[in-house]
């Protein structure tokens, strides 16, 4: 992707270094980002991190690197982007967008929704408006997940964005009350077609960052790769062999892969109604 000399985001707020600790201990063992994600889609409840989380103070204060500053730099261009792209098609919709703030942090994070951690991955918090994002992710992206590039970098970030179209839109007050109204299997077909919508809205994104001569040669495959590989039937079959399809919450390597594409094909917020394609 294409970011030299481009311009950064003003709405980025780096608070690496100042997060106060480290990662989540676990019962006195530490769970790196996969591990987390791991115990979420094998049936973990999400609270139980924070219940049986303790903190381990980091044994030194971050450095910026080289690489890190680099890193921090391509996000804040990708969100740049995505304010452009989503005023636009905001004011389209005779509707008006607020920016996000990109957090940057390390080890772990307070936020309006909670505590947050790094082993968890990068989230969006609808409370505060805000995304939140170790760099260190993209490591675990590169060698876990097996989706290396850039631009599968800019899709989760993309897809992170995506959850804050939906807290504008009012998609978000519509679909999580219903996590009180249903069994959390029935919920879970809910969660999915949320995260699917998500999906769809980081391909609206790619769309127009392709329109604008943003794009290179192997980006979108990168995107579909990554897509791809944290699909919730591709992590449990690393895990343990076989897939739960009622414990998925965020969809199969196919419906995530589907619907970023569909999102890159149409390139509007209309399209992306998950909710009643559920066949796919």
């Amino acid at each position: 992707m294409k970011t030299d000399g481009r311009r950064k985001s003003s709405n980025v707020e780096d608070r690496r270094g100042r997060s106060g600790g480290g990662a989540i201990a676990l019962g006195g063992g530490g769970l790196g980002i996969v591990g987390i994600i791991l115990f979420l889609l094998l049936g973990g409840n999400p609270t139980d991190l924070l219940d049986n989380a303790s903190v381990s103070e980091p044994e030194q204060p971050y450095v910026e690197t080289e690489q890190d500053k680099e890193l921090a730099d391509f996000v804040s261009v990708v969100l740049a982007d995505t304010e452009d792209i989503w005023t636009e098609l905001f004011q389209q919709q005779d509707l008006q967008y607020e920016n996000p703030t990109l957090v940057l942090y390390t080890g772990q994070v307070q936020t309006a929704c909670g505590f947050g951690s790094a082993a968890a991955g990068p989230f969006y918090c609808p409370g505060d408006r805000k995304l939140y994002i170790d760099l260190e992710f993209y490591d675990e992206l590169q060698s876990s997940f097996k989706a290396p590039g850039d631009f599968a970098m800019a899709y989760v970030i993309a897809h992170e964005v995506g959850h804050h179209v939906q807290t504008l839109l009012g998609i978000s007050d519509q679909v999580m009350p219903l996590r009180q109204k249903m069994s959390e299997t029935e919920f879970n077909k809910y969660l999915v077609r949320f995260e699917l919508q998500a999906d769809y809205f980081a391909g609206v994104w790619a769309h127009h960052a392709q329109g604008l001569g943003y794009l290179e040669q192997g980006d979108l495959q990168e995107a579909i790769t990554a897509a791809g590989a944290v699909g919730d039937d591709t992590i449990q079959k690393r895990a343990r062999g076989y897939v739960v399809p009622e414990s998925f919450t965020h969809g199969t390597a196919k419906q995530r892969i589907y619907w970023f594409e569909h999102g890159f094909e149409l390139g509007t917020i209309k399209g992306g109604d998950t909710f009643s394609e559920t066949e796919r």
